[in-house]
């Protein structure tokens, strides 16, 4: 059976727009935190039953189009032997974040299947249940995104550590990226193996770079990943603030560029010749009244004109706190809305 997600990001024509969201399983959601009960986060992620639950019920109860595998960017960096811990009120921490040769020396690689084993786990446990007309997305972060979380140790504002390693450092800079990259393929082959449709890559602090830096210090290796997994499922690259980079990732050849809602889609899409585009409601507009959600959507999808290969999604992912009922409601709604 034919995966409508699948088509639209073949650029093909589907009988309506597809739909999923950026964290669509999450902490808005009643039957997340059932799920997820009193586990710590990281426990979470590693277990295969859980984050396959959480992924199901998701796509389950909102009806989109795309179930993406539940987990988080991070924790292919534990075996690798950097310290996470989710802190309240923080986040993900590294308390041993990379600041030197020795601890890029002192990394360890390994096969994902020995590394995270977890991850092929949960794609089974998924598959068994997911509808056969549904899309399975994998997913992994961004190797700047990966390497700014482990040299900054913390999300960050300005990024110190990580420019000064680039600016003062470019060869540690790169090994680092090397190291990710090779580490990040094995990591998303192997979700690929285990069963996902497509892969998207999250490039959450890309923005924060300017086009010389991006181009000097990034491009390089986000094309080595990409030839790594080109040909094998689609492949989705989604950054943040990232608009005056888009020029510069377009010619790379992903297979869906996703946007955030910074930046203008339609335009865009043409503009820079893209074979598909994802996105962009801004994700606030879940947290307005329904009519808001109606009108700002409706002008989102008519300003493609059923243009084939647009996946709707927002523009970053969904917050806390949202309401299901307006999430269930967009859904419904671009669906209608688009109808072909």
């Amino acid at each position: 059976m034919d995966k409508i997600f699948l088509a639209a990001c073949r650029g093909e024509p589907t009988p309506y727009t597809p739909i999923w969201l950026n964290r669509q399983a999450g902490r808005y959601m009643p039957e997340y935190h059932q799920v997820k009960g009193d586990l710590p986060s990281l426990g979470f992620f590693k277990n295969p039953e859980k984050a396959a639950l959480a992924t199901l019920d998701a796509q389950r109860i909102l009806g989109v189009d795309a179930a993406i595998m539940f987990a988080d960017l991070l924790p292919i960096m534990e075996p690798m032997g950097l310290r996470l811990e989710y802190v309240p009120g923080q986040g993900p921490v590294f308390d041993n974040p990379i600041r030197c040769a020795k601890d890029v020396d002192q990394l360890i690689s390994a096969p994902a299947q020995e590394a995270t084993p977890y991850i092929a786990d949960t794609v089974k446990n998924i598959l068994h249940d997911l509808p056969k007309d549904i899309a399975l997305i994998g997913f992994a972060g961004a190797p700047f995104t990966l390497a700014s979380y482990a040299i900054e140790g913390r999300g960050s504002r300005n990024y110190v550590y990580v420019k000064k390693m680039m600016y003062e450092e470019p060869e540690l800079w790169h090994r680092l990226m090397n190291t990710l990259v090779d580490q990040l393929a094995s990591y998303l082959i192997l979700q690929i193996d285990s069963g996902v449709d497509a892969v998207q890559l999250f490039d959450t602090w890309v923005g924060n770079l300017s086009i010389s830096d991006f181009r000097l210090y990034v491009l390089p290796h986000l094309e080595r990943l990409l030839a790594r997994l080109k040909g094998k499922v689609p492949v989705i690259y989604f950054g943040t603030g990232n608009g005056h980079l888009l020029p510069d990732v377009a010619p790379l050849g992903f297979d869906v560029v996703a946007l955030d809602w910074r930046t203008p889609l339609a335009q865009t899409w043409s503009s820079l010749q893209l074979n598909a585009v994802q996105g962009n409601l801004d994700p606030i507009v879940l947290c307005a009244d329904q009519a808001t959600i109606a009108r700002q959507s409706a002008e989102l999808l008519d300003s493609v004109a059923g243009r084939s290969g647009h996946i709707f999604n927002l523009g970053h992912g969904i917050i806390p706190e949202t309401p299901v009922d307006n999430v269930k409601f967009l859904v419904d709604f671009v669906h209608e809305h688009s109808a072909r």
